[in-house]
């Protein structure tokens, strides 16, 4: 799996250009269906807002990608809230952003840049994570191998938990792509090692780019 960036929770952000007001909601989403639901519920939240504009961008390959204007020019809102979203790796995000439309027309270039940097800071405001994957791989060795296996940790693996019973059980957490290197430097600092199990999960840790922030905030 190629790592890509979520956002962590809801955030909400809100802006004024040229006396219309813009407001950006983002949440995490896993399914069109919870985008749907979010797309209805600030519909109802701003039913008196001139344009809800919604967008979303699902799956780890950015397979799922959609957006509409509702009714500022084609081309102008939701679509570029989605390319901006793919071209920062940005992906299992709802967004919509309202505006309160305040009597200036801001133009092709102005709407685009309007909508994005309001999605910007919304996307801000939820937090952003870096989704990767780790293996979990559990193994049991004995009490003498144990001080040896842990010497080595911190390079290619880290010990998650141990459970000592009659010999010591460990769970070790590594990169996939290091799956081999790691059973054999395991191989070659334990005597006796039983493989046990392995599965592989998906871990999101807090992700801060200067650029994305500063882009937000122009």
């Amino acid at each position: 799996m190629k790592p890509y960036i979520t956002v962590l929770k809801t955030g909400i952000a809100e802006q004024s250009i040229e006396r219309s007001r813009f407001i950006g909601h983002a949440i995490p989403a896993k399914s069109v269906s919870e985008c749907e639901e979010f797309f209805e519920r600030i519909n109802k939240e701003h039913r008196q807002a001139t344009h809800n504009v919604p967008a979303y961008v699902l799956g780890e390959s950015f397979q799922l990608q959609w957006a509409g204007d509702d009714g500022e020019p084609r081309g102008t809102a939701g679509a570029p809230i989605v390319h901006m979203l793919v071209k920062e790796g940005i992906s299992d995000v709802a967004v919509v952003v309202t505006r309160y439309f305040g009597g200036i027309k801001l133009g092709t270039g102005g709407l685009v840049r309007a909508y994005t940097s309001t999605a910007k800071l919304a996307l801000v405001s939820a937090g952003l994570g870096r989704v990767s994957e780790k293996l979990i791989m559990d193994f049991e060795i004995e009490y003498p191998d144990y001080n040896r296996l842990k010497a080595a940790a911190g390079n290619m693996y880290i010990i998650e938990e141990t459970e000592f019973t009659e010999n010591v059980t460990v769970r070790l957490a590594c990169e996939p792509e290091s799956r081999d290197k790691v059973l054999e430097e395991l191989s070659a600092v334990c005597r006796n090692l039983l493989f046990q199990s392995e599965k592989t999960e998906k871990v999101i840790v807090p992700w801060e780019r200067n650029g994305f922030v500063s882009g937000a905030e122009r």
